[in-house]
């Protein structure tokens, strides 16, 4: 089992963070590089609400944090990492960039994930001219401390040996590894979520609902089912005792009617983005960003929390990944204890002894 010992991170932004903040709580040792003089503090705020959902999620205590730095350079940063999360805004220059610098800088053997969210790794290892075979897509969502899934897409100079060990790796911080069997822009998350997006944004353009409206409409309703189960095992469910085949021969025909715009876009100007922006505002403008990422988090916690305890308690989907991943949390923070204790234990002991022997010598 391939497991991180010292872990880079290329960017700090939502998503690096998220990164950063899973690898510290597992114990991992994260040296980060992001030229953001904010970066600090930004990773810090992600780190606050990472912590606080890992304390509901192991209320019986913690491994021992990992130790982060903040390095000046990608050299300093990636110098003796086995395991490189590049996570830069998305355009390929800066990817080609960033990542031909970490090839030349990371030991050979070192696994380098990027958290692009569609761009193909053949278009960005061709920057990296010593190990381009060592480069996979690693692709999360956010937040990515609490969230598991994580896309592994190769490339066309990608060694299967490279892939399988990120399995691994990505396996052992708690996460639920896919491997993307054809390299595709965009992958299968982001497939969907595009699809789904682009019909929500006719939606609200054509006056059909409001953003408030279409959200309550998902997480009300089938958002609850996709928690779960996914789309197909819904609709398996949905065609009866017959499953599937019923289900496909009934609503099928559907297909060929003009019910969605997926093939279109509505022009992206700002009338469109003042009208969801401002509809957005309405629906959500008394909290904060903070404030809802706190909400957020609770309810990924508790909604893992619930399925973990489904399935006669082996736990359900997420929820039985949730359930594995804690136990181990919990016995990474047992084994930290108990080796704090034996090492008290020790030192207190060796004055001890050599009261013994003196005494003893004393006596002779």
């Amino acid at each position: 089992m391939s497991t991180i010992v010292k872990a880079a991170a290329i960017g700090g932004g939502v998503i690096g963070a998220g990164w950063v903040a899973r690898l510290l709580l597992n114990g991992i040792d994260v040296s980060i590089f992001d030229p953001d003089p904010e970066a600090s503090r930004k990773v810090a705020e992600v780190m606050k609400g990472a912590r606080r959902a890992y304390k509901q999620m192991v209320p019986g205590g913690l491994p021992k944090e990992g130790k982060l730095t903040f390095a000046k350079t990608i050299a300093e940063a990636v110098a003796d990492a086995d395991f490189i999360q590049e996570s830069v805004p998305e355009r390929l220059d800066l990817k080609h960039k960033v990542l031909a610098e970490i090839d030349l800088h990371a030991p050979a053997n070192a696994i380098v994930g990027s958290s692009t969210s569609g761009i193909k790794p053949s278009d960005m290892q061709v920057a990296m001219k010593k190990h381009p075979e060592r480069l996979v897509v690693g692709h999360p969502f956010n937040p990515v401390y609490l969230l598991p899934i994580v896309e592994i897409v190769g490339g066309a100079q990608t060694f299967p040996e490279a892939i399988e060990v990120a399995k691994e790796i990505y396996a052992s911080i708690g996460m639920k590894p896919v491997v993307i069997r054809k390299e595709i822009e965009a992958f299968v998350g982001d497939r969907l979520l595009e699809a789904a997006w682009r019909e929500a944004l006719w939606l609200i353009k054509d006056g059909i609902c409001t953003v408030e409206e279409l959200d309550d409409i998902m997480r009300y309703g089938f958002g609850l089912r996709w928690a779960q189960m996914g789309m197909f095992q819904v609709y398996r469910i949905a065609g009866g005792e017959a499953g599937m085949r019923h289900f496909m021969a009934q609503f099928g025909p559907c297909l060929q009617w003009p019910w969605t715009k997926l093939t279109n876009v509505p022009e992206f100007n700002d009338e469109l983005v003042d009208l969801i922006a401002g509809q957005s505002d309405d629906q959500s403008q008394k909290w904060s960003i903070r404030e809802l990422e706190k909400i957020r988090d609770d309810n990924l916690v508790a909604i893992m929390d619930a399925l973990s305890k489904q399935n006669k308690g082996k736990g359900w989907g997420a929820g039985a990944l949730h359930k594995s991943y804690t136990k181990q949390l919990a016995d990474l923070a047992s084994m930290k204890t108990k080796t704090s204790a034996a090492a008290a234990k020790a030192k207190a002991s060796k004055p001890v002894k050599k009261a013994v022997k003196k005494t003893a010598g004393k006596k002779g």
